[in-house]
């Protein structure tokens, strides 16, 4: 979950998809060098690969007052551990981007630099909290958190917020910062570079011992394969003993990544969480099992991890999304599932976290599945989002009541693109009447069980006898959905029934001998 969590990080930050795993391949190497102690090892490797967790805390913020998305990085990460008129000059580049004009530069930095002068402590506080909260939550020791607060110090105390130098950093952050650092200089400029740079600030950033070690060795501690993938890696350098989750521990990290990804912007905070609550009521209004609610509300906490990797500007956008941005916002879920498919046990969220934006008609995304590729719990999902966010307030909009979002939502079932029982358990576990949802092609809750059984094979005798009405009434059920909808085949009622949703979940009785099984 950690790893899967650094992931995230590396699209929060702009980094390549896997950078913070490779930095904790050269980290874990250098501890090996140094014959670390298991508890200081393992501080080493999990400080590493959440160096970043905390960098979605006031990226609205960052959004602000930076010239361009990821200017931050691209400017300041090359310098961040280099001489303070490096780091001036990194944080300058990074507010008024040298690709604009000069006027337009005079401008950023006249409207940045002194939000950022206010700013800057506040927002260093902010990531080294939230770092230190996310990581308890995760399920951590709590040594590991309280290192969030010297990952920006320096060894020749000239860091932020300068509290420590030298040996009064512990030594997990001066590996973590040498290996980070490595990483970085070594996806910029290669091998050899890397080991340049570090030697050059050994005294300086970093511990001399260990920048000097890197330094000297090379290749044997900074050489990664960016080509194969470094999860398995990654995951078998993680010191002894292994730390694991069970029971309510798991919820409590997936919970943190969910808030982790909502605090990217206010009108996003508490999203997840709420999405969560809302999904595992609905559920059990709905008929799912113990463990599907469990599975539905974990997919939750987690289907807007992606959102990290879009511009924060596009979600505090006021105004219409360009086609651009619209193309950027339908990637989230994309970005998601990335995530969420390296690890075994979140993987198996990612069938419902990943489909939340998918409509019954294929006018979703990301994947712009139909009907019969969406799972009930997906389309649980899709309506207790979809009636979340309505609910919340938006740069372009104020928010709905509930009343209004209810309605909406029944608009959206009526149209086919929200599953109309997901809606309606959605609906009455937000505390409201269960209500009369639109059902596609005005089809009444009959109606839409005759088409449902016909598509999968049903003839009218055996619709009738599993239906407990008469021949005649069930009859006359199949006459009136196929004038409503259009049609007057099996073949075409099979073919809605798909497109929109209608199939009859779970095996089927079987009416008799001659009957569908």
């Amino acid at each position: 979950m950690i790893a899967a969590l650094s992931l995230a990080t590396d699209l929060g930050t702009g980094l390549p998809l896997e950078h913070g795993l490779h930095s904790t391949q050269i980290a874990m190497r250098i501890a090996n060098e140094l014959g670390l102690d298991a508890e200081t090892a393992s501080q080493t490797y999990y400080t590493c690969l959440l160096f970043y967790v905390g960098c979605t805390a006031n990226a609205d913020l960052a959004a602000a007052v930076f010239g361009d998305y990821n200017a931050l990085i691209s400017y300041g990460g090359p310098v961040r551990f280099g001489s303070r008129s490096e780091r001036i000059g990194g944080f300058l580049r990074a507010v008024a981007p040298p690709t604009g004009s000069p006027l337009v530069r005079v401008r950023q930095l006249a409207a940045g630099l002194p939000r950022l002068a206010r700013a800057f402590p506040e927002q260093l506080a902010a990531q080294c909290e939230v770092g230190q909260m996310l990581a308890d939550r995760l399920g951590l020791p709590p040594p590991v958190g309280r290192l969030f607060a010297y990952v920006d110090e320096r060894w020749d105390g000239k860091g932020d917020p300068g509290r420590a130098r030298g040996d009064e950093i512990p030594l997990a952050v001066r590996i973590v910062q040498v290996a980070r650092d490595a990483a970085f200089q070594r996806m910029l400029g290669g091998t050899d570079f890397a080991a340049r740079v570090i030697g050059e600030r050994a005294g300086k950033a970093f511990d001399p011992a260990i920048a000097g070690q890197l330094a000297d060795s090379g290749a044997d501690l900074i050489g990664t394969d960016d080509n194969a993938p470094a999860w398995d890696a990654t995951l078998a350098s993680e010191p002894a003993p292994h730390l694991s989750l069970a029971g309510q521990a798991i919820d409590r990290a997936l919970a943190a990544m969910g808030d982790f990804a909502d605090l990217v912007s206010p009108y996003l905070v508490g999203h997840a969480a709420g999405v969560a609550r809302l999904v595992a009521r609905a559920g059990e209004l709905a008929g799912l099992g113990p463990a599907e609610v469990v599975a539905i509300r974990r997919a939750a906490l987690v289907h807007d991890l992606g959102r990290v990797a879009i511009p924060v500007k596009i979600w505090q956008k006021p105004g219409p999304l360009t086609l651009d941005e619209w193309e950027q916002v339908r990637l989230h879920a994309y970005h998601t599932e990335r995530v969420l498919i390296r690890s075994r046990a979140l993987a198996e969220l990612a069938p419902i976290a990943t489909y939340h934006h998918e409509r019954l008609d294929g006018s979703g995304y990301h994947r712009r599945t139909v009907a019969a590729g969406i799972t009930r719990p997906a389309r649980l999902l899709a309506a207790a989002d979809a009636y979340h966010a309505m609910t919340e307030r938006r740069p372009h909009r104020e928010a709905l009541s509930r009343e209004e979002a209810s309605a909406t939502l029944s608009s959206e079932t009526g149209a086919g693109r929200l599953d109309a029982d997901a809606a309606a358990a959605v609906i009455e576990a937000s505390g409201q009447p269960a209500p009369h949802i639109r059902r596609p092609g005005g089809l009444t809750d009959r109606e839409v069980q005759v088409i449902g059984l016909l598509a999968r094979g049903y003839q009218t005798k055996h619709v009738a006898a599993d239906l407990q009405i008469s021949m005649k009434t069930a009859d006359r059920h199949v006459q009136n959905a196929y004038a409503k909808i259009g049609i007057s085949s099996r073949a075409a009622a099979a073919l809605f029934a798909m497109e929109h949703g209608l199939i009859t979940w779970g095996e089927l009785p079987i009416s008799d001998a001659s009957g569908p099984r």
